[in-house]
């Protein structure tokens, strides 16, 4: 799966977990498995505030834009962050904020 992000200042903290065409978020599970090569699901069809895109399958990868909180005193990873590619397992979501140990 490739995961996208748009930071946003937001007070909420976000968990990913992938597991196939599965992803969870905050500990909801939204299975993407329908979607066959080269199609799209819009991103209204899925009920989910953290969504900003349409899901898409791509190369057989579902693809698609989740928001990324963070706080005031961001670093610029997350301010600006780089896409993920995730099998299975956690997603390595960029830092919240700067007080993260190194």
């Amino acid at each position: 799966m490739k995961i996208k992000f748009t930071p946003m200042r937001h007070d909420d903290r976000l968990e990913l977990w992938v597991s196939g065409d599965t992803l969870i978020i905050n500990g909801e599970a939204f299975d993407f498995g329908a979607i066959p090569e080269g199609a799209s699901l819009p991103c209204g069809a899925v009920a989910c505030s953290w969504l900003v895109s349409d899901v898409e399958r791509i190369g057989g990868e579902i693809e698609l834009t989740l928001i990324l909180p963070h706080d005031a005193n961001a670093p610029p990873e997350t301010r600006n962050p780089e896409p993920v590619h995730v099998k299975d397992g956690l997603v390595p979501v960029p830092h919240f904020d700067a007080g993260y140990a190194q």
